[in-house]
């Protein structure tokens, strides 16, 4: 990995042990809640990016709250990249690129419901090792790496998080984002078939869903169609709960595409065999 420049005040972080960049997680969730909380529930302008087939808005808190994490990332690791939805990305092929979804759920935030999350992650050679979800107005933290999976509200204790023990897929509670998503991409009588088997399926949660699994409150979320920013900064608190995330062909979820996330290995087998399936 190539040396920091000596400008940068932080040039002397050790970067093979990933938690020492744990703070800046809360850095930056900090920082970008500041900017998203004043636009939550108000009169805002929402724009159309036309890019993803459905409609996919994006607001002035979007970008204003992305822009301050580039910011603090460019200012205390210039040689990191950054990947983002809202700007171009820089250097994403460096040792170790920050990734940012300033407001994952932008449907559900210009609606007012609080299933939105800030996602930030932090990748080593492309791989996660560090994610975090914010959620500012209901004021809750989840975050997972190396050292564990956890969940913070306001300022209760810190919680530890592990998924549920569900390995039967009748007994299971499955969620996923819309429907339509599966519609547009294919994979709708997958998903189905899934669903059917499955005790319940909830829908509209985005990247809340993921942390209600990590949570051991669902057992499997299904999506289609996932960009890298929207699904990298889940896998380590997933992961370290306890959780297993694949696509639905079992291979590398970390670029995003048609993803799965279950409680347990066992679960998770039997839901890749179903979407599977011809």
């Amino acid at each position: 990995m190539r040396d920091q420049p000596s400008n940068d005040r932080n040039s002397h972080i050790n970067t093979t042990d990933f938690s020492v960049f744990e703070p800046i997680l809360h850095d930056l969730a900090d920082c970008s809640a500041n900017v998203i909380l004043p636009f939550f529930r108000s009169k805002l302008d929402v724009d159309e990016k036309h890019e993803k087939g459905i409609y996919d808005p994006v607001t002035e808190a979007d970008r204003g709250a992305e822009q301050v994490m580039r910011d603090l990332i460019n200012k205390r690791f210039a040689d990191h990249g950054i990947i983002g939805e809202e700007f171009p990305n820089k250097d994403p092929d460096a040792d170790l690129c920050w990734i940012f979804d300033p407001i994952d759920g932008t449907r559900a935030f210009i609606i007012g419901a609080p299933t939105w999350g800030t996602l930030i992650g932090l990748a080593h050679k492309g791989q996660p090792r560090l994610g975090m979800m914010n959620q500012p107005f209901t004021g809750e933290r989840f975050w997972g790496g190396a050292n564990g999976a956890f969940y913070r509200r306001g300022q209760d204790a810190t919680k530890r998080l592990a998924t549920s023990c569900v390995d039967d897929l009748s007994q299971a509670v499955l969620s996923s984002t819309a429907p339509e998503h599966f519609a547009h991409r294919g994979g709708w009588e997958k998903f189905q078939r899934l669903s059917n088997q499955t005790r319940m399926t909830r829908y509209g949660y985005d990247c809340y869903a993921y942390c209600l699994l990590s949570m051991g409150l669902l057992d499997i979320v299904v999506e289609a169609g996932l960009a890298v920013y929207d699904i990298a900064p889940l896998i380590p608190i997933i992961r370290a709960a306890g959780g297993i995330v694949t696509t639905w062909d079992n291979g590398d979820p970390a670029q995003g595409g048609e993803i799965l996330a279950s409680a347990n290995q066992v679960l998770h087998d039997k839901a890749l065999a179903v979407l599977a399936q011809s």
